[in-house]
């Protein structure tokens, strides 16, 4: 029997609530939020990219394991400048050492989605932002970290709250990616993993025209 013709449920792997919001504002919400617990180190010389697929692939196997005969939606966001990835600030020191190096400078967020279908298939696709960030004070940085929105921020910065008046220019995959999920790839890839069920009438018609 092929996914088309199963009963639909879809499973989001996380926890988090930007997540959870892109998802709503496209008149999508999942059956269920079970979060993946895997280990995000990179790996010895590991590409950026590398990481996001491998991050979002991994969380997508993990919490597909526990849903059997579910459609399982993962995503993963890197922030990297080069090759170096900047995480989830352990405290305000590292926080602010982000900062410093995102400060007058462009950067890249990857944002990763993986999606295992009832049959066990795994479909991913990737989205990359470039991200200019304006000069910043000590003073901004200081008001900034006391806010304490770079907490549980990859490389320590909500663009959807008050770090967007850094921003210079974006390029690339949009705004929702750097947020935490590319809407329009996710969709896509939906309709491609056969989750027809899963998507809205008007999401269902922008997913089948993004396939490919």
């Amino acid at each position: 029997m092929g996914a088309e013709s199963r009963a639909q449920r879809l499973i989001l792997a996380s926890a988090s609530p930007r997540r959870v919001q892109l998802l709503a504002q496209i008149g999508i919400a999942p059956d269920a939020i079970d979060p993946a617990a895997v280990d995000e180190t990179p790996r010895l010389r590991e590409a950026p990219e590398a990481l996001a697929r491998r991050l979002a692939r991994d969380k997508a196997a993990a919490v597909a394991e526990r849903h059997a005969g579910a459609f399982v939606l993962a995503a993963d966001t890197v922030v990297a400048l080069g090759r170096r990835v900047l995480g989830k600030p352990a405290d305000e020191r590292e926080a602010g050492t982000f900062l410093r190096l995102l400060s007058g400078r462009r950067h890249r967020v990857i944002g990763a989605i993986s999606i295992v279908d009832p049959d066990g298939r795994l479909h991913d696709r990737t989205a990359t932002t470039a991200v200019r960030f304006k000069r910043l004070s000590e003073k901004e940085i200081a008001r900034y970290i006391a806010v304490g929105e770079w907490r549980d921020k990859a490389g320590g910065y909500a663009i959807q709250e008050s770090a967007d008046r850094f921003v210079l220019a974006l390029a690339g995959g949009g705004f929702d990616n750097v947020v935490g999920l590319p809407v329009a790839r996710t969709l896509a890839l939906l309709a491609r993993a056969g989750a027809s069920a899963a998507l809205p009438g008007s999401a269902r018609l922008v997913g089948e025209g993004g396939r490919g």
